[in-house]
């Protein structure tokens, strides 16, 4: 191996490993971390790349290198000689297919810096996985097979890389040890490359001829085999690329509040992660969304208090001024804050097997900011092959598409291309809390910010004082047919003949003017509860008790509705009544019309009814009369008041 160059490393563990192991770490600690991944097509040698660079780097141990040995006779896929892809490979259905499906993170590092690399699969239905690697990436490593040239996942995955905000590509023409490494082939795949990236929008890539797996410009450049080629080796590039942290420095101060740190009476201190900038004590700073401003007066970490900190460190801030700051907020440059608002445009991939619903309510975390938000029908969805722009309703697993996003109180952000850290957020499932999807904040809307709260001075609480009650919202669920409308009728009929002030909505009576536009699709079901919960929330503001009819048969609807309200205000009444119960009742008529096929979408037929798992009131309608359950509710009500 020492006669080739092209296998020999010019880059090894640092002898002071062995000397003197506390300098080691020390240096070690001093040395920049960068962030890459690894991508491109099927095959492309991915995991072997970076098997070789592992391998190189003398970053397995003897026993894993005894048991890479025999693993690549029993299961490789290079005959006798070592197969570095399944140092990374460690999934059984990988090595068995010889591809890979999860992503897979490995460190390494060199006398100048430590990487953190991620290998990310190839298939299109991995999309997800691509994207939870490049989340976080420095640099993105896009993969070609020198006898295949530029593919279409080639292009998506560069797409992909560039739409998350990576600014460091190289291009990486590998295995041209089977191309008897031509130079044209090269020059030809690099002119491919180019004219593809300049119409998405990327400027600049560095393009390196290698052969991961014989270690070809992987360390040393040119090789024996290349002398054509005059520039860096992958490890020189990855040694001396920008990292995003110190970048980031030169950038106006931001710092999202993590935690409000307050040990004892005489500290109140705001910890997080610097986002962007420096920060000395003295500095003026903004608090947003409040916009109220302070001077920095500590910097105060476990080692002691700095005279400055940068991005990338995590640190506790103390202010001059006692003024409100709380988990979520975001501490600025005073001069130079980020925006807030409630709505946006952003880019979304879709990441769950369960596509999109618009209207239906997420949890959407930005940094440290976590606030509900709703998704609408998506301006259009990418074609990631071929870049076109295409006409949707919804996303589906792995589609990324444009959609305008409403949260229910202003965020601190900004644009992604501006700060990942504030423009990037997750959207989670609120019943299932999976992670469902991805967003990169392209702006706010004009309107979020041209619309605002007008302040009254008559309150909800004066509102409900002068009718002498508590505001509610009775909120009925279940089954067409199981008595929902019979009994909020009697409900608001005695809470009438005990003055109190109600008002009672009813599906069908909702159905002939707010709601008239909308059918019984999901979508249309959602945003039906939606209007209605902020047509409830409005007459229980005006002091009113509020009784609501409705299937209402999703979970998360309801669940959207209950979080608009104050604690204690929504109290959901499942009227349970079985299936077959509800259908023999059938007054209307609809369950025989759903049953023939006459009638789409219908709840217990061919659209699902999600029952409450805890709700307030259970009213078993085949145990008790309307009347019993009137008065069942009434008390619960009145007791509850």
């Amino acid at each position: 191996m020492a006669d080739n160059p092209a296998s020999e490393p010019s880059y090894k563990v640092d002898a002071l490993i062995a000397e003197d192991i506390e300098k080691y770490l020390e240096l070690h600690q001093t040395k920049g971390l960068l962030r890459f991944i690894t991508c491109g097509s099927v095959d492309d040698g991915k995991s072997t790349l970076i098997g070789r660079l592992l391998y190189d780097s003398k970053m397995i141990f003897e026993d894993q290198l005894a048991a890479l040995e025999a693993d690549s006779k029993k299961v490789g896929t290079q005959g006798q000689e070592i197969d570095f892809a399944l140092l990374v490979d460690g999934l059984a259905a990988e090595r068995e297919q010889g591809i890979t499906i999860d992503v897979a993170y490995r460190f390494f590092a060199t006398e100048k810096r430590k990487f953190i690399v991620a290998d990310t699969p190839g298939h299109e239905q991995y999309t997800r996985n691509m994207v939870t690697g490049a989340s976080t990436a420095d640099l993105a490593v896009i993969l070609v097979d020198a006898r295949k040239g530029v593919l279409t996942q080639t292009k998506r995955h560069s797409f992909i890389a560039h739409l998350l905000g990576i600014k460091h590509l190289v291009l990486a023409v590998n295995k041209m040890d089977l191309v008897d490494y031509d130079q044209s082939t090269f020059e030809h795949i690099v002119a491919d490359y180019r004219s593809f990236a300049s119409e998405i929008g990327i400027t600049e890539f560095t393009p390196i001829p290698i052969s991961g797996f014989k270690g070809d410009n992987i360390t040393h450049a040119p090789s024996d085999n290349t002398k054509w080629y005059a520039g860096p080796s992958l490890i020189d590039h990855l040694e001396t690329v920008e990292i995003a942290n110190f970048a980031a420095q030169s950038d106006s101060f931001r710092m999202p509040v993590q935690w409000v740190n307050r040990p004892n009476l005489d500290f109140r201190g705001f910890s997080g992660l610097i986002a962007s900038g420096t920060v000395k004590p003295g500095d003026t700073i903004r608090v947003v969304p409040s916009g109220k401003t302070s001077t920095v007066e500590r910097i105060v970490t476990m080692g002691g208090d700095l005279d400055e900190a940068v991005s990338g460190q995590s640190v506790t801030i103390t202010l001059a001024d006692e003024i409100d700051v709380s988990r979520g907020s975001v501490l600025a440059a005073a001069d130079d804050p980020p925006e807030s608002a409630d709505q946006f445009e952003a880019n979304i991939v879709w990441m769950s097997e369960d596509a999109l619903i618009p209207g239906r309510g997420y949890w959407l975390k930005l940094a440290t900011q976590t606030v509900s938000a709703t998704i609408a029908q998506p301006k259009y969805e990418i074609d990631v092959n071929s870049l076109e722009h295409l006409a949707a309703k919804t996303l589906g697993l792995n589609a990324i598409g444009v959609a305008e996003v409403t949260t229910d109180k202003p965020i601190t952000f900004e644009s992604y291309g501006d700060s990942r850290q504030l423009g990037g957020f997750v959207l989670i499932d609120k019943l299932t809390n999976a992670t469902v999807g991805a967003g990169m904040i392209n702006f706010s809307l004009r309107r979020a910010q041209n619309v605002h709260w007008q302040s009254v001075d008559i309150t909800r609480e004066q509102h409900a004082g002068i009718k002498n009650q508590k505001p509610a919202v009775l909120w009925f669920t279940g089954l067409s047919g199981s008595g929902k409308s019979t009994i909020a009728n009697m409900v608001e009929k005695k809470l009438f003949r005990m003055n109190r002030h109600t008002f009672l909505l009813d599906g069908d009576n909702v159905r002939h003017g707010l709601n008239k536009d909308l059918g019984f699709t999901e979508q249309d079901r959602i945003e039906n509860i939606r209007r209605v919960g902020e047509v409830a929330k409005l007459m229980a503001d005006a002091g009113l008790i509020v009784i609501t009819a409705f299937i209402s048969p999703f979970r998360a609807e309801r669940q959207m509705v209950r979080d608009m309200l104050p604690e204690g205000e929504f109290i959901e009444v499942h009227v349970d009544t079985p299936l077959e119960v509800a259908e023999a009742r059938d007054v209307k008529g609809l369950y025989a019309k759903a049953r023939s096929g006459q009638l789409k979408n219908f709840t217990g037929i061919d659209s699902p009814y999600e029952e409450p798992e805890s709700p307030e009131i259970r009213i078993d309608t085949t145990a008790m009369t309307p009347e019993e359950a009137a008065d069942l509710i009434v008390d619960k009500l009145l007791g509850d008041a």
